[in-house]
């Protein structure tokens, strides 16, 4: 008997971990996979979840998450986009919101619609409930347009997955084409999923959500970018009221709650400016966008941490490897894409790792 369930034969291992798993066997890689802050949670935010623990607020609490959390989410969005939150519930990662909103909402041959490349865990997850993955291409210049939204929409379109500032990409969204996308959204019975993560990393523009520009948007967001709570497992997400009652039902049956102590001091997080931050990020996208720029065909990005450029020759996976046996560890363009001819840099590295990084892939191009 194979005790192994069909459903996962839809899902692979990620490209992502494997590449993480690599890197624990090389000396001094030139790491630039990782796709985590490289700075360390806050001091006042690490004081207050010691003072949480401390104090005794290790238990269990309510399935939907404190409501001083929830709160507070509500208002970042307003002081932030002029778009307060409803009904917030507080989650374990983006990621298990993302996987709490699916849940709650696709049917077998439910089509869930988002931009090529993407998130590994849209496609994914998609294809383990049962539903229909259908990336849309966003070649050459990564941005999700209206009009291609509309024209991959059929009867069974039911999600729309939007990702801004995007992962793998680093390109943002405007509120102007957010809007577009909105338009569409409302004519054709979408639901959306705006996944905010990385909202806060946005270097040449206002920041911009889906929140408040349509009635059927579910809104996801956390601390493991803004705040590098990574090993925190605190997000949030807001919708519906529906919606969110039965994504709240699921939680009691998967993730039961968000760790209690983590979810005090992100309370704290949202209060706590990145701004310095941010403004070194922007130098670190310039550095690798100016460094690369002339041996590679790439896009700048405008927001997240993420570069994708073109793989020299066109192979993704071939220059990938090719790069890996030059002790430099990038990923390559079809963990996230379903092409593969661009690699994933994360410029979350120190100065010195990115300066390291550029040339050791400008050499490697030359030889392509």
């Amino acid at each position: 008997m194979d005790f192994i369930a069909e459903r996962m034969s839809h899902i692979d291992a990620s490209g992502i971990r494997k590449i993480f798993a690599l890197a624990a066997n090389m000396k001094d890689p030139i790491n630039l996979s990782i796709g985590q802050p490289d700075f360390d949670v806050a001091e006042d935010v690490k004081e207050e979840a010691i003072a949480q623990i401390r104090a005794g607020f290790n238990q269990y609490t309510q399935t939907w998450g404190i409501d001083e959390l929830r709160k507070e989410a509500s208002v970042y969005y307003q002081r932030r986009f002029g778009a307060p939150l409803e009904n917030v519930m507080i989650t374990s990662g983006v990621s298990g919101g993302l996987f709490l909103a699916l849940m709650a909402t696709i049917n077998p041959g439910d089509e869930v619609l988002f931009g090529d490349p993407y998130f590994v865990m849209y496609k994914h997850l998609a294809n383990l409930l049962g539903g229909v993955a259908k990336p849309i291409s966003t070649y050459p210049d990564f941005k999700l347009k209206a009009a291609d939204v509309e024209a991959a929409i059929t009867p069974k379109s039911k999600v729309l997955i939007v990702n801004s500032p995007c992962n793998p990409t680093g390109v943002s969204l405007t509120r102007e084409e957010m809007q577009e996308i909105a338009e569409v959204a409302k004519r054709h019975h979408l639901l959306v999923i705006s996944d905010d993560i990385y909202e806060q990393f946005s270097y040449d523009a206002e920041p911009a959500t889906l929140a408040g520009l349509l009635d059927h948007v579910i809104v996801l967001n956390g601390f493991s970018k803004m705040a590098a709570m990574t090993g925190w497992r605190v997000g949030f997400a807001a919708g519906p009221e529906r919606i969110i009652q039965q994504m709240n039902t699921l939680q009691q049956y998967t993730f039961v709650c968000a760790p209690s102590f983590a979810q005090k001091a992100a309370v704290v997080a949202l209060n706590s400016p990145i701004t310095g931050k941010i403004d070194a990020y922007r130098r670190k996208r310039d550095i690798i966008f100016n460094g690369l720029s002339k041996k590679f065909d790439v896009v700048k990005p405008n927001g997240a941490f993420y570069i994708f450029p073109a793989a020299p020759g066109g192979d993704g996976e071939a220059f990938v490897k090719k790069a890996i046996e030059n002790n430099t560890l990038i990923i390559p363009g079809n963990v996230f894409s379903e092409r593969n001819t661009h690699f994933r840099i994360s410029f979350a590295a120190s100065d010195a790792t990115l300066e390291r990084g550029i040339e050791a892939l400008n050499k490697l191009a030359e030889s392509f």
